[in-house]
């Protein structure tokens, strides 16, 4: 009978009755309960919470007699006034906030830097006339119920809202807003906040973005300025604002809306402005700055490809909350995105070393802006000849088709170098790649570069380590046979290393411009140097440490949370790599966007000219940016590649293995086995070769990058062969894939 009992009461919990979605939200955000926290209960995901909220979907046993239970009881404490959908009279009076000293400075003039807000000006955003109903718990108190009763009845007007705790930005950096079948729009932010969005129109929802949602961040500098709010929006949301949910093939060249779209006429009519870029997969829609206040929010696109996929892998395709968890992420660990990884990467930058700083108040206690020690200033600078791209303007000069030689031009690139196998390798069984985590953060870190000051030009200059610059010196006499590994003089097979000079790996044969660091690492193999001339810079500083460590520890963090963590045995370590992303492939997804940020920020750095309008010895717009500075990308680009020479150099040293070939940042050895312990000497205390590579998650530690056979190498070799070219196995070791003939490009 017991049985039957049991099957009756699973019957009628299959069937419990359910509020409908708004109420079921207006019951959690009464009881200031996160999505997470109702999910966690319910031991369900936190989206599906979300869609229930939604009616999307709807719960099903045995989850659906808890949720009706948990409402139910919800509804006890927060019964549904009469009055509930009756207008709200009493509005919250706006508040202010002190501006700082640097935000009450005038804005200067200038051109409008690609990744920077409209204007110069460094003010915050304004303030929210008061708070939008939210889920998120106060740190306190409950969150004000979404609906609260209507007051004309009373005799005396109700307290305006208390704000939720977390001030000016209490809802985060961003919202993803989806709109749902009957065209109610819903916005998904951070710890799984929901906000019920108002606004019909794009020029309303850009108002109320500014004075209810409550969103941005706060600047990562005391002379920066806070982050703009982001709006991110999903198809749906892009219709429900006049918006194409997809892009045309015309408008995806264009990179933007044609101007007589009616959105655009809509923004013109309430005097909002858009950036030079218009109204694309990445838009900033402002006002001019009044009064030390910034009024510019940030829209995201992500159906009009503003996700690099490169970047961002299947960011795109995600739930609404799922996205605002991998943005939300992303946003307060690295910074709030402001285009795409690379561009986003250069911004940080800036955002960690602003160019400009308040003064010390003057005689009628005002103050002004000042350039900032440390930083590279305002204006944009002309770079030494040898460090301009081809078609820069200072090569304006230079006659018609001339290609510039070493000795005319610095070529500071990452590896790109192979070799055949020898006849001792082919008898090993495995090729194993080891990859260098964050190689290019690794060398920024500690890299004295140039700063505001212009390069000047030195002949016959005596080479000063110290001294960030380009340097036009022969290093051909640099004999790889015979090098000091370790302040000591060792014999070495230098046919089976790469050079360290130069990508290709091959021998310098003249005169050629080298960056600081790579002349430098000359003198610590052993050899002197003797520069012809140089272009110097005697302003310097390390402009990227703060730059490097924000990036170094939302990398670290992330992949804690994936359960690799800091200080892992050589053991422990790979264990824990094994399959990490698939642990939480959200979480995955943030660690590729860091690693993205990293690269991109630094190419960034040389962004060469884009568009079919230009024509060589004309400026492109990049040029007019502070940031476009190619002797600190070629500073750090040479500290990754030398930095990798110098652990090669002292595994072979130590242990007699070369590598075979070397890409970037991964090696490939020949190994009797297919682990990267069967190629690293550790021993039983966990010790290695000091100097070389170690396993391990911190920037500059290397990964398993991937194992093949070597006879899976010895293939590739004679499928790629041709015209004296050998086949670059690092291309292919971590799939062992071979989809395109291997150029060397």
């Amino acid at each position: 009978m017991s049985e039957l009992f049991d099957a009756v009461d699973a019957l009628v919990a299959s069937r419990s009755s359910l509020p409908p979605p708004a109420e079921r939200r207006r019951l959690r955000q009464a009881h200031a309960l996160t999505l997470d926290e109702v999910a966690a209960a319910l031991g369900v995901r936190r989206a599906t919470v979300g869609d229930w909220e939604m009616g999307k979907t709807e719960p099903r046993p045995p989850q659906r007699d808890a949720y009706a239970r948990l409402l139910k009881q919800l509804a006890q404490l927060y019964p549904t006034a009469e009055s509930t959908e009756a207008p709200q009279e009493d509005a919250a009076a706006p508040q202010t906030v002190p501006p700082t000293a640097s935000e009450t400075l005038p804005a200067p003039t200038g051109p409008e830097p690609e990744a920077a807000a409209p204007t110069a000006s460094d003010t915050t955003t304004a303030a929210p006339a008061g708070p939008a109903t939210a889920s998120r718990r106060p740190a306190t108190k409950k969150a004000t119920p979404a609906n609260p009763p209507a007051t004309t009845s009373r005799k005396k007007a109700a307290p305006a809202p208390t704000p939720a705790s977390g001030g000016a930005y209490a809802h985060g950096p961003l919202l993803v807003l989806d709109a749902d079948g009957e065209r109610n729009v819903t916005g998904y932010g951070i710890g799984g906040l929901i906000l019920d969005v108002p606004a019909k129109t794009l020029p309303a929802l850009v108002e109320w973005t500014l004075a209810e949602a409550r969103l941005g961040a706060e600047r990562l500098h005391g002379s920066g300025k806070d982050a703009d709010p982001l709006l991110v929006l999903t198809k749906a949301a892009c219709e429900r604002y006049g918006l194409p949910a997809e892009l045309s093939h015309e408008e995806r060249l264009a990179g933007r809306l044609p101007e007589g779209h009616k959105v655009l006429k809509q923004l013109q009519r309430a005097e909002w402005k858009l950036t030079k870029r218009g109204l694309g997969p990445w838009a900033r829609i402002y006002r001019p700055a009044h009064g030390g206040r910034r009024q510019c929010v940030q829209l995201c696109i992500p159906s009009w490809h503003a996700l690099d996929d490169r970047a961002w892998g299947h960011a795109a395709q995600l739930d609404p909350a799922e996205l605002a968890r991998v943005l939300g992420l992303y946003a307060q660990r690295v910074m709030t995105p402001v285009g795409s990884a690379a561009v986003t990467g250069l911004q940080l930058m800036i955002a960690l070393n602003p160019p400009t700083r308040a003064s010390e108040p003057d005689a009628d206690g005002r103050r002004h802006r000042e350039h900032r020690p440390g930083s590279l200033g305002t204006e944009p600078m002309d770079p030494a000849p040898c460090e301009a791209t081809d078609g820069h303007p200072v090569l304006a000069d230079l006659p018609r088709f001339h290609v510039r030689g070493p000795d005319e031009k610095l070529f500071e690139e990452a590896y790109d170098w192979a070799r055949d196998l020898t006849d001792a390798e082919c008898t090993k069984r495995h090729l194993v790649g080891l990859d260098v985590n964050l190689a290019f953060a690794a060398a920024a870190n500690g890299a004295v570069v140039g700063l505001a000051s212009p390069p000047v030009h030195v002949t016959d200059p005596a080479f000063d380590a110290a001294l960030p610059g380009s340097w036009l010196v022969d290093l051909s006499h640099v004999d790889p046979n015979r090098v000091k590994v370790g302040k000591q003089w060792r014999d070495l097979d230098g046919d089976l290393l790469p050079s360290p000079f130069t990508p290709t790996g091959q021998r310098p044969t003249g005169p050629a411009w080298y960056a600081t660091p790579t002349v430098a690492y000359a003198v610590e193999l052993g050899y002197e140097v003797a520069p012809l001339e140089a272009w110097v810079r005697s302003e310097s500083g390390r402009f990227l440490d703060g730059w490097y460590k924000r990036l170094r520890d939302a990398y670290v963090t992330t992949m804690a949370e994936l359960g690799v963590a800091e200080k892992l045995s050589p053991a422990e370590f790979l264990e824990a790599m094994d399959g990490y992303k698939s642990r939480d492939p959200e979480l995955g997804i943030v660690v590729d966007a860091v690693k993205m940020t990293v690269k991109g920020g630094i190419g960034k750095l040389r962004e060469k000219a884009r568009g079919g309008g230009w024509k060589p010895g004309q400026p492109w717009p990049a040029l007019a940016r502070p940031t476009w500075r190619p002797d600190i990308r070629a500073a750090v680009i040479s500290r990754a590649r030398v930095n990798m020479h110098r652990k090669m150099l002292h595994l072979a040293a130590a242990t007699g293995q070369y590598p075979v070939a070397v890409l970037s940042d991964c090696a490939v050895y020949a190994a009797d086995g297919p682990s990267p312990l069967d190629v690293l000497p550790y021993d039983t205390d966990g010790r290695t070769v000091p100097g070389s590579f170690r396993l391990g998650v911190s920037p500059g530690m290397v990964k398993h990058e991937g194992t093949q056979s070597v006879l899976w190498g010895a293939d590739v070799l004679e499928q790629l062969a041709g015209d004296g070219h050998v086949a670059n196995l690092a291309r292919y070791i971590k799939t062992g894939e071979v989809t395109t003939k291997d150029t060397g490009e």
